[in-house]
């Protein structure tokens, strides 16, 4: 496609999912569960080639010399099928927030004033690698009553067509128009421009992807993201930390997993038992691979730990290195993490009450956990369903976007042949 033909087909596909977003709003509860369990259905028969298309482009990706983090989100195997499928009759079993009436009260004039949930309308969504970005965007949309424009990466073309496909059979089974979820089929990036500018069609963004995406579509868009922009995660095991606790949460945070936005960058830990804790939580990560960086007290307790500079406390790795310091205490790391943290997630390890109630109030992260591993900052673990990302934005939606994150809220006045005196 050229310039011309790629705006005319944005075009195009907005004028679709504007006319699609109005018919979505009116579908019954009923119609949008039974897409759900549709699209479900079909992931679940057409496994192997969902496999074999995520082979393509897993090919595709290391003859390109991609690199292992996005290997890992590329990749599709047949538990992540099936936790797909789950995702989706999960959403179906959801609480329809649609219509929604809340906070009806009376007024001394005699009206009741209510607020009412509806759909934001027309949603961009923009993802890099990830095929099962496509499904749970399509699903919370479709539960949420409103339509989607989804623009995957050139990456997992073959995958995303392919789930593209399954969710237009979905939605042609419940009676629902196609339309309201589409995958833009071409690869040429002067769609995303497109995309993020076409405000009369598409009421928000969502970008899920690399830093350097996130950047690019906040500083061009004409339309409100919902966005976060890394994931720098810490982990901070306090002077009251229980040792076996401490080790079993830094592993999984850390080590389960290293290309996700949950994942912990970062540990600290405090003065009073890095002499008793720290060596041994080193211990643990180097026999996993993971490179350790640290402050000067860190190098002395963890003699294979490399010099930590100022720039590896801001950095979200996505990679086997993880930065370390020792703190003096709960003031100190909760003042370490507003400073260098992304907003995402962070956890603590205690066992003293009052200060893992100071640490849930003080850390300004979306999400904030207590004796928990950071990896759980997931929709899917949260019961959204499925999330369609994570916001660290503190207006309309933070922490993982699910259903309620699609929608927004209106007043409804509700009289009698009232008048305003």
């Amino acid at each position: 496609m050229n310039m011309i033909n790629i705006k005319e087909y944005m075009q195009q596909l907005g004028v679709e999912a504007r006319a699609a977003s109005r018919l979505m709003a009116r579908a019954d509860t009923n119609a949008r569960n039974q897409a759900l369990l549709a699209i479900a259905a079909g992931i679940r028969r057409d496994k192997e080639a969902l496999l074999a298309a995520n082979r393509k482009d897993m090919d595709a990706a290391r003859a390109a010399g991609m690199d292992a983090a996005m290997l890992d989100r590329l990749a599709l195997s047949e538990k992540s099928i099936a936790t797909m499928a789950e995702g989706l009759e999960q959403i179906a079993t959801l609480a329809d927030p649609i219509g929604e009436i809340t906070d009806l009260k009376y007024r001394p004039s005699g009206i009741q004033i209510g607020k009412m949930r509806v759909p934001l309308g027309v949603i961009g969504i923009i993802y890099e690698a990830r095929p099962n970005v496509t499904v749970d965007a399509a699903g919370l949309c479709i539960k949420s009553g409103n339509a989607c424009v989804l623009r995957g990466g050139s990456e997992a073309i073959h995958c995303n067509q392919a789930l593209a496909a399954l969710v237009k059979e979905g939605l042609r089974t419940a009676g629902l128009p196609e339309a309201a979820v589409q995958v833009v089929e071409t690869t040429d990036r002067a769609a995303v421009g497109e995309l993020i500018t076409m405000k009369e069609y598409v009421d928000v963004i969502v970008p899920r992807g690399g830093k350097g995406l996130i950047e690019r579509i906040s500083s061009e868009a004409r339309i409100p993201v919902i966005k976060h922009l890394d994931g720098n995660c810490h982990v901070y095991v306090d002077d009251d930390a229980d040792e076996a606790k401490a080790l079993r949460i830094l592993e999984n945070a850390k080590t389960q997993r290293l290309g996700t936005c949950n994942t912990a960058e970062s540990l600290l830990v405090a003065r009073s038992v890095a002499s008793a804790m720290l060596p041994k939580l080193a211990a643990m990560l180097t026999s996993k691979g993971i490179e350790i960086r640290g402050c000067a007290e860190t190098q002395k307790l963890v003699p294979q730990a490399k010099a930590a500079t100022e720039e590896d406390y801001y950095t979200e790795y996505l990679a086997a290195i993880i930065s370390c310091k020792v703190v003096d205490g709960l003031d100190e790391a909760i003042e370490h993490i507003n400073k260098y943290s992304s907003q995402h997630t962070e956890a603590i390890v205690t066992e003293n009450y009052t200060k893992a109630r100071r640490f849930l109030r003080e850390v300004d992260s979306s999400s904030v956990m207590v004796n928990a591993s950071t990896r759980f900052a997931d929709g899917f673990e949260y019961g959204l369903g499925a999330e369609i990302g994570i916001s660290t934005d503190k207006i309309h939606a933070r922490g993982p976007v699910g259903l309620e994150g699609l929608t927004s809220q209106k007043y409804v006045v509700l009289g009698d042949g009232h008048v305003r005196g």
